[in-house]
């Protein structure tokens, strides 16, 4: 009977060691994509300030692929300046003019905090990261109300291209 429970003792440590290795395998992986700036941020729920909380198709992202930065995530809120006869989202756009910020948090994961220069309006994405990979997007605009959404980012694959 002792040597049962030293065996199934010994095995569940083996399983946590493991365990552990792969978080620490999963959080060096997403430490490299945001250190070489090579990662697509996949949102599944959108949050605007006013409204309800929507659920989104896989269709949406926001990729980052070294000096350029791809972004087709819908809107839904307050506008307060908008062009004329403006009928797509103001976060479907392409730039290569952007600041790239990278912190790290206290208790793990990242802030990244990424300047639009080449908008006609100031646009701020903030993406914090856990270590597994998932994260939240806030976007602030000067024209707009802030949104929000919540996701995942992974590798970027050599097949993204950005939709318009």
């Amino acid at each position: 009977m002792k040597k049962i429970i030293a065996i199934l003792i010994i095995f569940s440590s083996i399983q946590a060691g493991l365990a552990q290795n792969k978080k620490t395998d999963k959080a060096l992986l997403v430490k490299n994509w945001i250190d070489t700036k090579m990662f697509v941020f996949y949102p599944q729920t959108a949050m605007p300030m006013s409204g309800n909380v929507r659920q989104l198709t896989p269709d949406f992202d926001l990729t980052i692929n070294k000096d350029t930065l791809m972004s087709y995530l819908p809107y839904f809120g307050r506008a307060y300046n908008v062009e004329y006869g403006a009928t797509q989202s103001p976060f479907n756009f392409t730039s290569t003019r952007f600041d790239y910020v990278v912190t790290a948090k206290k208790k793990g994961g990242w802030d990244i905090v990424i300047t639009i220069k080449d908008a006609k309006e100031q646009i701020t994405y903030m993406l914090s990261v856990s270590f597994s990979g998932y994260g939240s997007l806030q976007i602030t605009s000067t024209n707009r109300q802030p949104i929000s959404f919540n996701g995942y980012i992974t590798e970027l694959n050599g097949k993204h291209t950005n939709r318009k």
